[in-house]
């Protein structure tokens, strides 16, 4: 403003552009004007001071003059702030709608609510109250896909997101192959004596099973296992406890899956696996709050999500099926078995003894992992479920971005249960009901978000998130290129007290951010940061997306960044995927602070909604997989000398990961230095944002064959994780490192790099990369 002052040869113009900006708001400009006859205006301007002088005398004039100059600037700065204060104010709002006050007209540029103003509104309209009676509601019976209560539930959500009068309501209804017990004959788990007649019928719940388990029977010695996990099998291994054609008995937890504990049973030649619940891991004492000796733990076990009889194409009844079937439904018997039945039978179990550290809290049991069962006895288990096809029901309701209206921000959780399912599906549908109401309500209140909020919920989650994924095998050609993010809200109140958000890193920026604004929900004046960072740091929040997430498949299969968040206490929720999963037990579990332990995780994810739909700018940390791939490239390096030895160079990784992290901070950099509340540069740079996770699927590996194709987040041989433990084969096990199986991996794994790294580059004449031997 200054320098605009100090020249009596600078003229203020005020034009407006012929020419309307993409929001529909005209630009209002100030010009700096040094015409071509600027000399005759000096000219003028001077011959007009040694008149004044000349009549008035110095004094009364320089008088006059000092006058004319203060009113001159107060009047050129009060334009100058008012013109540009508007431009300002209007591109912070997100050129968005403004309602007027009093119901004038609105301005087409925005609604002039700042993100602030947002967030006070959006924590005003949240209701606890709602949360808890919408939990009691979707828990009060058993409510599996296709059953009555179910359909019944269906109705009644898409009649509440029609209340709501949202921008769009629908169903999709695709049809899915899923399996349930088998009415007309029960499975079965007997002890046989050493002739092969029955010495002992062991009694189990009929409801109790494990969906896509295959049918059939098992008979065979027994082995204890631990968790299940690759290391349990390493170790019997060890020791020389052969599981080939047993019956492995398994505690739940560790870490690993159903579907991850019989996949690694089956490859290691298991004939059956029994499942159960360890006091030591699930509470087992009623009296406080904990599971019955009798209580059993389902959970399916098909190694992937959706219709495991249509890999990596939508179950949509126009599709023609062909013969074929997901790689990972198990082929071997699996039943899930209570703490009463596991002790029945590892107490009767003699061989090694176990680790210190797979002894578990079962009364009377000997920790051994067999395989010798008593008196020669054998076990017998028998599983009868049947294949059914049902007709699901996703529920889809949309508000439209006012700005990006074709980029859509994702809400999503899942509605079935085979039980009541006050966490399974309860605590999701209420939470996203309560935020689908909050921001309806804000919309109708002026604030007019840039992009598009879509709120679904899911059927057939229990049978590995099936409807979900149903739905990106159906849209995954447009999905990576409108979908931003992906907030999972299944399963996300155990608890009160610890915060866990399993997420794509893309997202870590936008969950800091949000952490440090919203309360705890049990420690009241304390952000849920603050308490993270007195108790250990707030880093211990932040885990991988794992094969049971509700986030899982955006991520590893659909290329969208993915977030699940959850509330839970040190000590194990042990009612999920029971039939004891009540609102009743639930609200116990929290001391009755359900409600305001989901407004709190409402609040968490609101804030990173608003985020998104607000910011002119997507708010993703694009340089997080450089650091990544640098975990590889320490590894590599370790190994440098072997790999060269083999004429194996990993440069070609240090070269690809280089480039990446310099195109994505070239990236970065420019997005700081932009005007980015211009539309044409804000869409520009989004474009580009929003295909970052997409260029970490791999392009040479068949969706159907590998579905979760992401090299980071994925599963297969062409993932990071798959090549760093073939790398680890060098020191651990140099007789099975294939060589030319690792290149191959190694080669792929660059070139899915390069490929990310070129995208983000920007159009071919800025790739300038330098592929060196």
């Amino acid at each position: 403003m200054d320098s605009q002052m100090q020249s009596s040869l600078v003229s203020l113009h005020r034009s407006v552009s012929e020419d309307e900006d993409e929001d529909g708001g005209r630009r209002v400009e100030l010009k700096l004007v040094t015409s071509d006859s600027e000399e005759e205006v000096g000219a003028g301007f001077s011959r007009d001071i040694t008149a004044l002088i000349y009549r008035y005398g110095y004094r009364r004039t320089a008088v006059r003059l000092c006058v004319c100059g203060v009113i001159s600037f107060i009047i050129a700065f009060l334009l100058a702030y008012a013109v540009f204060s508007g431009r300002y104010h209007c591109s912070q709002a997100g050129d968005q709608e403004e309602e007027q006050p009093g119901g004038g007209a609105k301005t087409e540029e925005g609604a002039g609510l700042y993100l602030g103003e947002l967030r006070v509104m959006m924590r005003m309209l949240l209701k606890d109250e709602d949360l808890q009676n919408t939990v009691s509601r979707v828990s009060r019976a058993n409510h599996p896909s296709g059953s009555a209560e179910g359909t019944s539930l269906a109705s009644e959500i898409l009649r509440r997101f029609r209340d709501l009068q949202m921008d769009h309501t629908w169903t999709e209804s695709p049809y899915a192959t899923l399996q349930f017990p088998d009415r007309s004959q029960r499975s079965s788990l007997r002890i046989l004596d050493a002739a092969g007649q029955i010495f002992e019928e062991i009694p189990l719940n009929p409801a109790d099973y494990c969906p896509y388990g295959a049918t059939g029977s098992a008979t065979g010695d027994m082995v204890y296992a631990n968790y299940g996990r690759p290391e349990d099998f390493n170790w019997l291994k060890s020791v020389g406890v052969a599981v080939e054609d047993c019956v492995v008995v398994m505690r739940v937890g560790g870490g690993v899956s159903f579907a991850e504990k019989v996949w690694l049973a089956e490859r290691n030649g298991a004939g059956g696996v029994l499942i159960y619940p360890d006091p030591a891991d699930l509470p087992q004492d009623p009296r406080r709050l904990g599971l019955n000796t009798h209580t059993a733990v389902s959970e399916h076990v098909h190694l992937g999500s959706g219709d495991p009889f249509t890999p990596g194409f939508p179950s949509f009844n126009h599709t023609q099926f062909p013969p074929i079937q997901s790689s990972g439904l198990p082929l071997i018997p699996a039943l899930p078995i209570s703490a009463s039945v596991a002790t029945k039978l590892l107490s009767q179990l003699s061989g090694p003894s176990c680790p210190p550290s797979w002894r578990g809290r079962l009364p009377y049991v000997r920790c051994v992992v067999g395989p010798e069962f008593g008196s020669r006895h054998k076990v017998k288990m028998s599983v009868h479920n049947v294949m059914t096809p049902v007709l699901l029901n996703n529920i889809f309701s949309s508000l439209e971005g006012r700005v990006e209206p074709d980029q859509y921000i994702i809400l999503g959780a899942q509605r079935d249960s085979l039980g009541p399912g006050a966490v399974k599906s309860g605590v999701g549908t209420a939470v996203l009901l309560e935020l689908a109401r909050t921001f309806s309500i804000m919309v109708k209140k002026g604030f007019s978000p840039r992009r598009s909020l879509l709120f679904v919920s899911w059927d057939a989650g229990e049978f590995g998130n099936v409807g979900a994924t149903e739905w990106l095998e159906g849209y995954l050609s447009m999905l990576h290129l409108k979908a931003i993010a992906y907030f999972s809200l299944d399963q996300a109140i155990m608890g009160d007290d610890v915060l866990t958000a399993y997420t794509s890193p893309l997202l870590v920026d936008l969950l800091d951010a949000a952490i440090r604004q919203v309360e705890h929900p049990k420690h009241a004046g304390r952000t849920i940061y603050s308490q993270a960072e007195r108790e250990g740091g707030s880093w211990r929040i932040l885990k991988p997306l794992y094969l049971n997430s509700g986030a899982y498949s955006f991520t590893a299969f659909a290329g969208v960044p993915a977030m699940e968040l959850r509330f839970s206490e040190d000590r194990a929720y042990p009612f999920v995927n029971t039939p004891l999963d009540s609102a009743s037990r639930l609200q116990e579990v929290l001391g009755g602070r359900l409600g305001a332990a989901g407004q709190s995780l409402g609040e968490l994810v609101g804030e990173m909604v608003l985020r998104l739909a607000h910011d002119p700018v997507l708010p993703l940390r694009i340089t997080s997989y450089a650091q990544t791939v640098l975990h590889l490239s320490a590894q590599l390096n370790r190994h440098s000398a072997e790999l060269q030895s083999r004429g194996l160079s990993p440069q070609w990784v240090f070269s690809a990961r280089g480039d990446y992290s310099r195109a994505a901070e070239t990236l970065q950099r420019a997005i700081d230095y932009s005007d980015t509340h211009d539309l044409t540069t804000a869409r520009f740079y989004n474009t580009r944002i929003m295909k970052v996770e997409y260029y970490f699927l791999s392009q040479y590996v068949s969706a159907v064959e590998a579905p979760f194709r992401h090299v980071i987040h994925g599963r297969g041989s062409h993932t990071l994780s798959a090549l760093t433990e073939h790398l680890s084969l060098l020191t651990s096990d140099p007789g099975r490192f294939d060589e030319k199986s690792f290149r191959r991996q190694l080669v792929l794994f660059t070139w899915t790099l390069q490929g990310a790294a070129n995208a983000l580059s920007g159009d071919v004449w800025s790739v300038h990369n330098m592929h060196t031997h």
